[in-house]
């Protein structure tokens, strides 16, 4: 009898040898009870939770030797008072904590980094070949397993995990396993990228970033965009900086591209095709091309860099798009041809070109 009233209700435990006192937490309202020789003793708010059906409790109050009948009773008492209350939060079966308790315990408790004060959401870690860290979120639902979780996770491809009313959280962190292998050279790839050379963007990049701007020069990048699915393939370069600087480097790629070998690392292919050095953090400090805005004297906005040069050799000074933008909307002397501004730039006078963001022409 004992043994079947702790598995219906975990989370209290018997207190005597007699197993006729028991205290801990019932899952309907989650607040400490016990049962002391057929008498219940409760807190306030349970108290107040049953008022009204205290003749009932009392009626139903059996022996000690019923003590498992008169639990199931009480709990269906403050079910149904609960659900007379608006608005109150419906609890889970004990047979849900239960399972869930039983497959972590499967799992192994150390593959859990979080799970909230419901009981619904779990965060369960992972560790590639290549000892990467990884997490997973799992959002179960009132009918679980029956019931599908929601999955997600810091990936650059969708999370598949396949799910039946007969999965745990061992199956699903399997799968979740097999997803990050599978993005195992990917990441190496990127992993390269950063320890090798300067990355200007994205600033702290995550594991679903597959997007790198390399600093090759003063005021002078690359924007590579790497398939996830094909890592090792030419990825999606843009070159960022003035015409002058970017042309050579733009018909390098074009005449060398060719060149690429899938064999060797995407970072060899770069230098190769471009025919550069990237400065690295051996040889560069990266203060060298975090140059400031022309106009705002600031290097980050919000998450943007300045990204727009002026095109004469002798000025060189970059801006921030949004900052170019907003200076050349208040000369009188600027022209708009579709998404293209003309204007003169802050520090030389000579002509700067800003492109408009598709944001910047809704709001005009």
């Amino acid at each position: 009898m004992s043994c079947l009233l702790m598995r219906e209700s975990p989370m209290i435990i018997a207190l005597n040898k007699e197993k006729t006192v028991y205290d801990g937490f019932i899952t309907v309202l989650v607040r400490k009870a016990s049962h002391l020789r057929s008498q219940l003793h409760c807190c306030w708010q349970m108290k107040r939770l049953l008022h009204g059906y205290q003749h009932i409790v009392k009626q139903h109050m059996s022996p000690a030797d019923r003590i498992n009948d008169s639990h199931y009773e009480l709990v269906y008492y403050q079910e149904v008072a609960l659900k007379s209350q608006p608005g109150c939060q419906s609890f889970s079966p004990p047979q849900y904590y239960s399972q869930l308790i039983t497959e972590m315990e499967i799992l192994g408790w150390d593959k859990l980094l979080f799970i909230d004060a419901e009981f619904r959401t779990l965060k369960l870690k992972a560790e590639d070949s290549a000892g990467r860290q990884h997490a997973i979120a799992v959002k179960l639902k009132s009918k679980y397993p029956t019931e599908a979780p929601e999955f997600s996770a810091d990936l650059p491809v969708p999370l598949v995990i396949m799910w039946t009313s007969q999965s745990t959280l061992a199956n699903v962190h399997s799968q979740f396993l097999l997803n990050v292998e599978a993005l195992s050279e990917f990441w190496s790839v990127l992993d390269e990228i950063d320890e090798q050379t300067w990355v200007l963007e994205p600033e702290k990049p995550t594991k679903a970033d597959s997007m790198r701007r390399i600093a090759i020069g003063n005021n002078v990048s690359i924007k590579v965009q790497i398939d996830p699915r094909h890592p090792k393939m030419l990825p999606e370069c843009c070159l960022l900086g003035a015409e002058h600087v970017v042309t050579p480097l733009r018909n390098k790629l074009n005449a060398n591209m060719h060149l690429w070998n899938p064999d060797c690392s995407v970072l060899q292919n770069m230098k190769d095709v471009l025919e550069i050095e990237f400065p690295s953090p051996t040889t560069h400090e990266k203060s060298s091309f975090s140059v400031e805005c022309g106009i705002c004297y600031s290097y980050r906005l919000e998450s943007a860099i300045p990204d727009q040069v002026c095109n004469d050799p002798r000025c060189g000074q970059p801006f921030h798009q949004v900052c170019l933008y907003e200076w050349l909307r208040g000369l009188p002397t600027s022209r708009q041809s579709f998404s293209i501004v003309f204007g003169e730039c802050p520090y030389c006078s000579k002509v700067i070109v800003n492109l408009i963001t598709k944001t910047q022409q809704t709001h005009n």
